[in-house]
């Protein structure tokens, strides 16, 4: 079993996967006003829309967690009376014994020192895992998206764009509306970052407009789970995709989601990292949210199950191998979810 360190001033890469594993926490009402972002309300992105989160940081490391009223939750969150050295202010507590200390981290936009936004929140693929579909989210328009990054830009503490998005008719659609955006982004001078569903020539459009960094999400390498979880998906064509984005936006700048715990093996997810690594791309191990509004996963998947830490921390140990033998690091991306590193363990950051 997955146990802390001994000495829990500071999170850990164990501690870290703790958290993660647990995924939500109680916390007071007076601590969440500390981490509110520029963009109040709960993510409208991925399987963790619709969802109020916080982010927590202790010794150097970040972690999203959802927050809930439940004073009979795994992990507790209290204030400390006296703020300690270095500006800790709260205790986590771990099955009622103290776990680590640290900070509650102001959140920008969708994360700390990013303006992540979503374009379209909703989406005509229907991913048994994400509640998007769900949610019949609205579209912004562009002239709103400029003003979120403005206002950002403006806290002084803005270090990266990172554009993401639903398909709310069609994907190249999605491709345009963020071409347009990233052209009248660039003016900031900051990394910008995109992560949609690829088209045939969409990196090389978002490339040329200024993007830097590409995300186009595998969701599982598992054929067999793929087939009944994202059907209205074509894993060779994202592969395919992700490959042709690699010699374009080059090493170190192309990633892919990554969900585990859809019922997949270790040894599945090994073979899926080495080839996507093989290719040039990072993948993103991303533990698997079990939302209220996609009961059907549980028919769709039976195995489907949040993973433990143990698992997680082992899965991240033998990714940084993988990525390490490829010439590939993890922790020199700029723009979405790496830098930020609050939903997962990330390589040569926190293991």
């Amino acid at each position: 079993m997955c146990k802390p360190n001994q000495h829990p001033d500071n999170m850990d890469s164990r501690i870290k996967a703790i958290l993660i594993a647990e995924g939500s926490a109680d916390i007071e009402p007076e601590l969440l006003s500390t981490s509110k972002a520029l963009v109040p309300g709960p993510s409208t992105a991925g399987p963790g829309a619709g969802v109020g989160s916080f982010f927590f940081r202790s010794g150097g490391h970040l972690v999203r967690l959802e927050h809930r009223r439940d004073p009979d939750a795994t992990l507790i969150v209290r204030r400390i009376d006296e703020k300690a050295a270095g500006g800790d202010n709260v205790i986590i507590f771990y099955k009622g014994r103290e776990l680590v200390r640290g900070r509650i981290e102001p959140a920008l936009i969708h994360c700390p020192e990013q303006a992540y936004i979503t374009l379209s929140e909703s989406c005509i693929f229907d991913c048994a895992f994400c509640p998007v579909p769900k949610l019949g989210g609205r579209t912004k328009t562009a002239g709103e998206v400029r003003r979120m990054v403005d206002d950002a830009y403006r806290t002084g503490n803005l270090r990266a764009i990172s554009i993401t998005s639903g398909i709310e008719r069609l994907p190249g659609e999605e491709v345009t509306r963020a071409v347009d955006l990233v052209k009248s982004l660039t003016k900031y001078n900051l990394p910008i970052g995109v992560s949609v569903y690829p088209t045939v020539d969409s990196s090389i459009r978002l490339k040329e407009a200024g993007a830097v960094e590409i995300k186009y999400n595998v969701e599982t390498m598992d054929r067999e789970i793929f087939g009944r979880v994202c059907a209205d998906m074509d894993l060779d064509f994202v592969l395919a995709s992700l490959k042709d984005a690699a010699g374009i936006f080059g090493r170190n700048r192309v990633f892919a989601n990554f969900i585990i715990g859809l019922g997949e093996s270790d040894r599945t997810v090994r073979k899926g990292v080495e080839a996507l690594a093989g290719i040039g791309v990072i993948p993103i191990l991303r533990t698997l949210n079990l939302h209220p509004l996609r009961p059907d996963l549980a028919k769709i998947c039976p195995d489907a199950a949040r993973p433990d830490a143990d698992r997680l921390l082992r899965l991240a140990r033998f990714e940084r191998d993988i990525l390490d033998a490829h010439g590939l690091r993890a922790d020199v991306s700029e723009t979405m979810c790496l830098p930020c590193g609050g939903c997962d363990l990330v390589p040569h950051r926190d293991v």
